[in-house]
């Protein structure tokens, strides 16, 4: 009897002090677009439209101590863009210009503080930083080409997990909100259809929302 209480209190134990966790979330990757269309040195009329959505992610989380912990989320989300309301005399007018689609790599890596003295109930709150690199870029049935540059910005960070076990370690359902800076400037390569190429200054600036499990060991 003395063995077994003293393996549950070994294993609760570990429990607590265990640094890792792991989830898996179901991500809405809402962009709050913004953009600033420019041809041969002149601001053209327009503006940008990416698309929302919805992508599995993956993060690691490592616990410091009870109430510090960073976290390093990873996920791939594609999203079509448009260029929208761009008048260019003698060639568009008014019109919604298809810019094809393009894969956002952003990794993001926050430093968080967590409450832990409400029980089953921890929310937290994080701030750090964003990396985002574009790949696989396609510049749709118009352009002649389409190029991103990555961009660096900050991220704040909102949530709480909810201890399924009753105790640390064990399972949790978790709830995440992230806002996220992105900037990248990008340039088309209109030749066929204009004769020049078109840049511009995209703010991406997505709200994050994503629900989903997580398992600290």
């Amino acid at each position: 009897m003395a063995s077994a209480a003293w393996t549950g209190v070994s294993a609760a134990a570990h429990a607590q002090d265990s640094p890792w966790m792991l989830r898996a979330r179901v991500l809405g990757v809402l962009p709050d677009e913004a953009g600033t269309l420019k041809a041969g040195g002149a601001t053209l009329p327009g503006d940008v439209d990416i698309s929302d959505q919805y992508v599995p992610e993956f993060d690691i989380t490592y616990f410091f101590n009870k109430h510090v912990a960073a976290e390093l989320i990873l996920a791939v989300t594609p999203h079509d863009v448009k260029a929208v309301n761009v008048t260019v005399p003698g060639a568009l007018t008014d019109a919604t210009v298809d810019l094809g689609d393009v894969w956002l790599l952003p990794p993001t890596l926050t430093v968080q503080y967590h409450f832990t003295e409400m029980g089953q109930f921890k929310p937290y709150v994080g701030a750090g930083v964003n990396a985002t690199f574009f790949f696989d870029e396609d510049e749709g049935p118009v352009a002649d080409g389409i190029s991103y540059d990555s961009s660096f910005g900050p991220a704040l960070q909102a949530g709480f997990d909810y201890d399924l076990d009753g105790e640390p370690g064990g399972w949790a359902f978790n709830a995440d909100i992230k806002k996220i800076w992105i900037n990248t400037d990008v340039k088309v390569d209109f030749t066929t259809a204009l004769g020049t190429d078109v840049k511009a200054d995209v703010d991406i600036d997505p709200l994050v929302v994503g629900v989903g499990f997580g398992y600290r060991f």
